[in-house]
Formats: C-alpha cells, sequence, structure tokens
C-alpha cells in the first residue's frame, strides 16, 4: 500500500491573475489538492469463506431470531450515552463549519450612540465652547460592513478543512453505531452463555447431591464405607463452588449491558437460550468493498482531507490580505436634525496588510500542516491494513471455533459414556468408586468449557459483522435517530416475555392414572433434568411410565432407586435409525416405545418395591 503524492497533487488553481474584480468573484486556492491516495487491496481474504450471503446491508442480529435481542439493540440505539455525545459532537462539528464559512460574506453591523460632554473653557478654546455652546450632546446611528477578499483561498482551505472535520465527526458517529450494535449483541450472548453454564452446573450439583444422599443412606446400613461418602460429596462441593462464581459474572454482565442500554445497573430480560438461537450468515463481500463500509476508514480519510487543506491555509500566510471596510449613517447635536441631509456620513477604505518578516513563523505553520498531513496518510492506510486484518482475524477465529466446538462435543460425549460405564462397573463391583468420581470431575469442567465455546461460537459472528461493516450501520442509525414510539404496540422483549411466560405454562411434569398402569408426563423444560416419583400410600401400582415429550432427541436416561438402576443411552447403529441402549444393572432390557409425540420408557417391576424408596429420574438431551 502506498500514498500517491501524500494524499495530494498540485498546488492550487492560481493562474494569471486578471485584476482585483475577477480575482474576488474567481479566486484561486494555494496549497495541494487532494488526490484519494491509491490503496493496494488484496483480491480476497486469507479465510475467505465458501458459502457466504448478502447480509451486510441487512439488521443481521434479526438472524438469531431471538426478539428480545432485537428490543435491546432498538433501546441501546435510542438511549445510550455515548451514541448521544456523537451526536452532539456532529453538531459542533456543524457549528465550526457554519462559523467558518460565514468568512465568505461581507460582515455587517449597526451601532448608535448618545455622547453629553463638556470641554473646557480655559486657554485659548475658551471662545469657540461658549459660541457652539458647552455642554454639547452628539446622537449618532451608523451602519457598518467589512469584507476580506479571499483571493488566495485562505477561507477555502479553512471550509474545506471544517467540512472534512464535520463528515468526520459524522463517521465517527456512524463507528459508535457499529460498536454499539455489536457489544450488546455480544454481551447478551455471552450473557446466555452463562445462562447455560449456570444450568449446567445446578444439574450437576443436584445430580451429585442424590449420590450423596444415596451413599450416605447406604454408609448407615453398612453397604459403602465413609471413603465413598467423602468421595462423592468432593464431586458436590466442586459443583457447589462453581455456581458463585458463575452468578457473580452474569451480575456483572448484566450490568455491563444495562449501562449499554442507558440504563442503571439492573436485571436483564432474556429471550431464547443459547442453544436455541439461530447462527447468522456469513457475510459476503471482497477487501475492495471494505473501504466503502467501515465508518473508520472513511473517517481516517475525511480527517487526511481536512489535514491537506491546512496546507494551502498556511500557505495563504505568505500572500497579502485585501480588507473593504465601510460605514454609513447620521450624526447630529440636535435629536430632531439627526436624520436629515446635512446629519449624513459615510466612509469608504482598503486595507492591504502582508507579510515582510515573520522570523520563520509562516514557514514553521506550512511545515506543521505539512506533517500533520503525512501523518494522517499514515493514518488512513494504517486503519485500512488493520481493518483487513480485522476481517481475517474474525474469519479465521469462527472457522477454528466451529471446528473447536466440534472437538470438544466429541469429548463431552466420549465423557458421559466413560461417566456411564464407569457408574455400571461400580454398581456391579468390579471397579472402585474413585473411578466414577474420576469420570464425574473431567465431565463436569468440560460441559462448562464447551458451552463458552458454543457462546464463543455464536460472538465470532458478531464479531464478523463488526468487522466488514456495511449498509446495516444506517440502518441502524434510523433507529437511533427515530427511537421507538413509547405508545406504540407491546415492545420485542415483553412480547418475548409473554410468550416465555405462556411456554413455562406447557413446560411442566404431570402425572396421571390410566387403569392399572401411572403415567408421568415430562413436558421439556430444559435439556437436562430430573425428577423424583414417590409412591402413593396405597402402594406402587402394577405399572410406571415416563413419557418425554418435546425432546428432539433423548442422548440417555437413568432411573436409581437404592435396588436397582435403569441407565438408557441412545445408539446409532450402522445403516439404522437411532435407538435406545437400556440396561437393568448389568443386563439389556427392553422398556422403550416411541411415539409420534414421545419416548416412553417402562420402569421395571423390580424397581417399584416398598423397600427401594422414591424412584429418582435424569434424562440429557442431545439438542439441549
Amino acid at each position: 500500500m502506498r500514498g500517491e503524492g501524500q494524499g495530494a497533487r498540485g498546488e492550487g488553481r492560481c493562474a494569471g491573475l486578471a485584476g482585483i474584480l475577477a480575482l474576488a468573484l474567481a479566486g484561486c486556492s494555494v496549497g495541494p489538492d487532494y488526490v484519494k491516495p491509491k490503496v493496494d487491496a488484496p483480491d480476497a481474504y486469507r479465510f475467505a469463506e465458501t458459502e457466504t450471503q448478502e447480509t451486510a446491508n441487512t439488521e443481521w442480529w434479526n438472524q438469531f431470531e431471538d426478539p428480545v435481542l432485537d428490543s435491546l439493540i432498538a433501546e441501546a440505539l435510542a438511549n445510550n450515552k455515548n451514541v448521544k455525545i456523537a451526536a452532539a459532537n456532529v453538531e459542533q462539528a456543524a457549528g465550526v463549519l457554519t462559523t467558518t464559512r460565514s468568512q465568505f460574506f461581507p460582515q455587517v453591523s449597526y451601532n448608535g450612540n448618545v455622547t453629553r460632554q463638556r470641554a473646557t473653557e480655559q486657554g485659548e478654546s475658551a471662545v469657540l465652547q461658549r459660541l457652539i455652546g458647552n455642554p454639547t450632546t452628539t446622537y449618532e446611528v451608523l451602519a457598518g460592513a467589512s469584507w476580506e477578499l479571499d483571493l488566495w483561498g485562505r477561507v477555502r482551505r479553512l471550509s474545506e478543512a471544517a467540512r472534512a472535520n464535520l463528515l468526520a465527526t459524522e463517521q465517527a458517529r456512524r463507528g459508535v453505531i457499529l460498536s454499539l450494535v455489536s457489544q450488546v449483541a455480544s454481551t447478551y450472548l455471552q450473557l446466555r452463555g452463562l445462562d447455560y453454564q449456570l444450568e449446567i452446573a445446578n444439574n450437576a450439583l443436584a445430580s451429585y447431591g442424590d449420590t450423596v444422599s444415596l451413599f450416605e443412606t447406604q454408609f448407615k446400613y453398612g453397604r459403602v464405607s465413609q471413603m465413598n461418602v467423602e468421595q462423592a460429596r468432593s464431586s458436590y462441593e466442586t459443583a457447589a463452588s462453581q455456581i458463585p462464581q458463575i452468578e457473580s459474572q452474569i451480575a456483572q454482565t448484566e450490568n455491563a449491558l444495562a449501562i449499554l442500554l442507558g440504563r442503571n445497573p439492573g436485571d436483564i430480560p432474556r429471550g431464547k437460550s443459547i442453544q436455541e438461537l439461530m447462527l447468522p450468515a456469513v457475510p459476503s463481500g471482497l477487501p475492495s468493498q471494505l473501504l466503502e463500509r467501515r465508518p473508520d476508514i472513511a473517517q481516517a480519510e475525511q480527517s487526511l482531507i481536512a489535514a491537506n487543506a491546512q496546507i494551502g491555509a498556511a500557505k495563504a500566510q505568505y500572500f497579502p490580505t485585501i480588507s473593504l471596510t465601510g460605514g454609513f449613517g447620521n450624526s447630529s447635536q440636535d435629536l430632531h436634525d439627526l436624520f436629515s441631509g446635512p446629519a449624513r456620513v459615510w466612509s469608504f477604505a482598503g486595507q492591504l496588510a502582508g507579510p515582510i518578516f515573520t522570523g520563520g513563523a509562516i514557514k514553521g505553520q506550512v511545515a506543521q500542516a505539512t506533517a500533520a498531513q503525512k501523518a494522517a496518510l499514515f493514518s488512513y492506510e494504517a486503519t485500512i491494513q488493520s481493518a483487513f486484518a480485522d476481517v481475517d482475524n474474525a474469519l479465521v477465529s469462527r472457522r477454528k471455533l466451529i471446528q473447536q466446538q466440534a472437538a470438544e462435543e466429541r469429548l463431552v460425549k466420549s465423557l458421559r459414556e466413560y461417566e456411564r460405564l464407569a457408574t455400571l462397573q461400580y454398581n456391579g463391583g468390579y471397579t472402585p468408586y474413585s473411578t466414577v468420581l474420576q469420570a464425574q470431575q473431567s465431565l463436569f469442567p468440560q460441559e462448562l468449557t464447551l458451552a463458552q465455546t458454543r457462546a464463543a461460537v455464536y460472538n465470532s459472528l458478531v464479531t464478523l459483522y463488526k468487522a466488514t461493516g456495511g449498509g446495516w450501520v444506517d440502518i441502524a442509525e434510523k433507529t437511533s435517530v427515530q427511537p421507538p414510539d413509547a405508545k406504540a404496540p407491546a415492545a420485542p422483549a415483553a412480547q418475548a416475555q409473554s410468550a416465555a411466560a405462556a411456554a413455562s405454562k406447557q413446560d411442566r411434569i404431570e402425572v396421571q392414572q390410566q387403569g392399572d398402569m401411572s403415567i408421568v408426563d415430562v413436558y421439556r423444560v430444559t435439556g437436562i433434568g430430573g425428577a423424583q416419583v414417590k409412591a402413593p400410600k396405597s402402594g406402587w401400582p402394577p405399572a410406571v411410565v415416563v413419557r418425554l415429550h418435546g425432546f428432539p432427541a433423548v442422548e440417555s436416561f437413568r432411573a436409581s432407586t437404592s435396588a436397582a438402576k435403569l441407565e438408557c443411552a441412545q445408539i446409532r447403529p450402522e445403516r439404522q435409525p437411532p435407538r435406545q441402549d437400556c440396561r437393568l444393572g448389568t443386563s439389556p432390557v427392553d422398556v422403550t416405545k416411541q411415539a409420534s409425540d414421545y419416548l416412553q420408557f417402562s420402569l421395571p417391576s423390580s424397581m417399584l418395591t416398598e423397600q427401594s424408596g422414591p424412584v429418582e429420574l435424569h434424562w440429557v438431551d442431545q439438542w439441549r
């Protein structure tokens, strides 16, 4: 990348001068005229995606399909303080431009005054003073005008610089909008990722708590040692120690998001979970298009234009300035004669002033302006190179995070299977509980890591849209200029909350009796969950089934009592549909039934005894 002529070429438009009038009308401008630097843009990004969509000029955040996120972005654009500061800066820059341009026109003024004075009557003027009267009163009404002829383009260059500064400030405001939308989306996704981590930790805590309770009961009757109880308790306390950390991060993230929204710190409404959000498409575009999309690049170029114009304004000081002044009005010692013909006064003058010797003052100012222009050029080039790097970094980050997520999902699946097998072997007496503990201690932190990576994958798309810029900034800008009407119908956030409330009524666990069969209906609340089923006072019915409704793919199901344990896991035989492989202890059993709207598990009769106590249920949905 290089700049031709340092962003400028030529030395203005001062050719043959044909008189002051022609110069006043046509004028000339000393100093270099701006020429856009040539940019050596790469033909493609290093890590360009093959599957992209034309989404750079759309509200890309709508692709997450979360109305709450949409409403939060609209609220931030309407109320964020940095957006308001940026808008005020634009107004200030517009005022500077108006002030600078005012020098193109004659400055017309007026004044009026009344003077009463007494002169001394001593000396030679005593007789004269007595004749004309002493004291005297003078009345004046005058209008004046002054105009500096911009022969050398000093005012034009200053106006050019002020206009460029205004446009640069406007681009800075667009940059604030770009950053704000990205920050709100990123912080919200981070918050939903933390919510998911907290869900994992709470589920693990509940599962470990059940194990501790079971072991304490078994220890009481001498079936396990105190060491087994303490080993189980160590897993429980490990999960318990994670929960306060995650809750603290959630509160801090909520506060950060509230500030972006222009609110005081407080709670933030939630929409879809991180597992339910859609993943936006990768925006299409070439490196050459980035020069038109990014506000920071446009801002850097306008700063370069302003710096270039300042060179001409500095050089214009070498040439003389020509000013015209005039006055017209009336002056009289009698108020009733103030507007008569004899009281009329006027004046007209022209002034020519120029430097002869300044000790290098003007030369120094020209040198300063030239150096500032060079710095602005290098800053413009550096901004472009950084923009190319931002896009490449976002592309490679997204690609590698997706690969990392796939590997972590395989790892978590393997660790779950490891835990299941270790538990089976422990129940069969083939391995100590330390093996189960080791499996749990490996699985739990890896589940948290996978949750963090999932949130990072979503955030990588936000970063990519921020890096590429595009017309979506203009769409968001309209929202910041025209905030949502408070009297309009319910905002998306309220609609989403209402939808969530309606959904929560459907997410439930119900028990019904059909003849000799008791049915436990579980309507999906989250992808990981559990419940406890107790026998009625009359005792267990002949048959008890559990039906899971709304689960896309049940990865595992477990039912356990103090007497027996049923464990089911989804397997995928080659060239066959997935099915549940269920074992009661170490023996395979057929207890599942797949219906159109639920997956049913029949609890074995060996678990339904008076001595077995309540049945602990636990399920995991593959698409949680």
